[in-house]
């Protein structure tokens, strides 16, 4: 053999020999690269990927690395999930890099984020494993710090949804009776004015005549004549009723010295084909269907009447049946009830509230917006009404407000109870989840408490903590709060989030501080200082919040 042919293939050996029985390099902090930079929260988690980019000539043949990311912050660390680099002659199941070529490794971090996490640093320790020799090699710089904006989402600062009372001020109820007449008469006859429906109607009147707390708002007439005979008598017909009951009316309502009741109004139908074709089809008339089919099928009057006097053998019936409940006028009386006034109620509440309806003492509490007195209402409701759910639960809403949220649950627990099929209690239950970080308990909850106006709110947090941005905004909806603005921004619709923020009914040091990230966000240096100075000085925490805070490690905060 040629000496410089077997020189070359002694070196060739000796290569391949080396690439495999050297140690493994050191691993250099420019080989990764880790998306996010910095990291950043999505949802209450930090998800991101290390990518590394390995060199030739540095991944040993025979050389098994385990990479293991590592999260270093005041106070703790947390390990993320070991991923594997071998060399392209090692058995296993890990990420495989050319000795002569390099290559890429996907390297997965994901941790649940704490507040303690902001200023932190990221690294990836190696242990190699090398033909069962094991050693470690020094760990690498990979991240640094987190931007935790997404978990500013609060279920703290959800509304919980309210009970609602149903008091009104004025009920209106509405009293009849029917005066009914012979075929084709108009004149009203004695025993029609001395029917139990009449007489009750008219005690009825007199009575709210009489009473302080009852008005007559209105009296109305509406006369009819039956459809049988031709349009021109019954429409002359139906008028006569109508006005000899509209002039019994009048002299009724004098006799009985009723001044004061609304307006006395009156109509009439010459022929009533829509009472007509109801009493039919409730009817048991052997041929109603074939009634109801001439009915459908012709619209002019005339035609109607004589295409069901044809059925000679139906019509009869029909006289006998049907057509006397339709010579009749309708007296109608619609009567207020007015209920108790603010003052009348507020001074019961304070010196009797056992004289106050359940729902009287649940509107009490609407006529304030101090949140102690509210809850002292509800307080006293629940001992007046110790069965009303409605009054746990707006009672556990106030402590809610308060922030006390075991109280809370606790209240709405009792209120569950009494209502399981609340949809306002399982949305507030469902919030104190969320607020626990009970996922999945508060996403069945908020899921059972659909069509709760406050649910959607709730949802919108909920949707923020999972990480699922989009789904966050269409539950927010047009919402003007801090949480509906956040999404916005996480969306890096920052406009929109400007305006959500502009629109907030009570802007607190959230609100501002919201809209100083927005300011750092769009690099509006003015926007940054001015807001984060109305946030600290309703929050002085929101202060070192900022300085800590990567979203603003662009800006000079000394000034603050």
């Amino acid at each position: 053999m040629n000496n410089k042919v077997l020189y070359l293939a002694l070196g060739v050996a000796l290569l391949g020999t080396t690439s495999c029985s050297k140690k493994l390099g050191e691993f250099q902090s420019n080989y990764f690269n880790t998306t996010p930079t910095p990291l950043e929260t999505v949802g209450n988690n930090v998800p991101a990927t290390i990518t590394g980019n390995i060199p030739a000539k540095f991944m040993v043949k025979n050389a098994k690395v385990t990479a293991t990311p590592v999260l270093e912050y005041a106070g703790g660390s947390v390990q993320g999930t070991p991923v594997t680099i071998q060399g392209e002659n090692v058995r296993a199941n890990g990420q495989v890099v050319s000795y002569d070529n390099g290559g890429t490794v996907q390297i997965p971090f994901n941790t649940e984020y704490k507040p303690e996490m902001a200023e932190s640093d990221l690294y990836l320790d190696f242990q190699v494993d090398q033909k069962g020799k094991l050693y470690a090699l020094p760990r690498v710089k990979v991240g640094e710090g987190i931007i935790a904006t997404s978990t500013l989402a609060s279920a703290a600062t959800v509304q919980p949804a309210i009970a609602k009372d149903n008091f009104q001020r004025i009920i209106n109820e509405k009293y009849s009776a029917d005066i009914r007449f012979l075929i084709n008469q108009a004149n009203i006859r004695a025993n029609q004015v001395k029917s139990q429906g009449y007489v009750d109607l008219n005690n009825q009147l007199l009575a709210a005549n009489e009473a302080p707390n009852k008005e007559i708002a209105g009296v109305n007439i509406a006369s009819y004549a039956s459809p049988d005979g031709s349009l021109e008598f019954n429409t002359e017909l139906a008028e006569k009723r109508e006005k000899n009951t509209t002039n019994f009316m009048e002299n009724q309502l004098k006799k009985d010295k009723i001044t004061e009741f609304g307006e006395l109004t009156s109509s009439f139908t010459p022929e009533d084909w829509e009472g007509f074709q109801e009493l039919v089809s409730k009817s048991n008339i052997q041929d109603k269907d074939l009634i109801l089919g001439v009915l459908s099928m012709y619209k002019d009057p005339e035609q109607r009447e004589k295409e069901i006097r044809n059925l000679s053998g139906v019509f009869n019936e029909l006289a006998d049946q049907i057509l006397p409940q339709l010579r009749y006028s309708k007296i109608q009386a619609s009567i207020n009830v007015i209920g108790k006034s603010d003052e009348e109620m507020i001074n019961l509440f304070n010196t009797d509230p056992s004289k106050l309806t359940e729902d009287e003492i649940l509107y009490v509490a609407t006529l304030t917006n101090d949140n102690t007195r509210k809850m002292e209402v509800y307080q006293k409701a629940t001992q007046v009404y110790p069965n009303s759910y409605r009054a746990f639960n707006n009672l556990g809403m106030t402590k809610y407000e308060a922030g006390d949220y075991a109280a809370a649950a606790a209240d709405f627990a009792k209120a569950k109870k009494l209502a399981p099929n609340s949809k306002e209690v399982d949305m507030n239950l469902g919030l104190v989840q969320l607020l626990d970080g009970n996922y999945s308990k508060a996403n069945e909850l908020l899921g059972a408490a659909a069509g709760v106006p406050e649910t959607a709110d709730a949802l919108g947090v909920y949707y923020l903590t999972q990480g699922e941005v989009a789904k966050a905004n269409t539950a927010f909806g047009n919402a003007k709060t801090n949480n509906a603005a956040l999404a916005k921004i996480l969306s890096k619709d920052y406009s929109a989030a400007q305006s959500v923020l502009n629109a907030v009914p009570n802007p607190d040091a959230t609100t501002y501080y919201l809209a100083a990230i927005i300011g750092a966000r769009t690099n509006n240096e003015s926007a940054v200082l001015s807001n984060l100075r109305k946030a600290i000085s309703l929050d002085s925490n929101m202060l070192k919040q900022a300085k800590d805070d990567l979203e603003f490690s662009k800006f000079n905060l000394n000034s603050l």
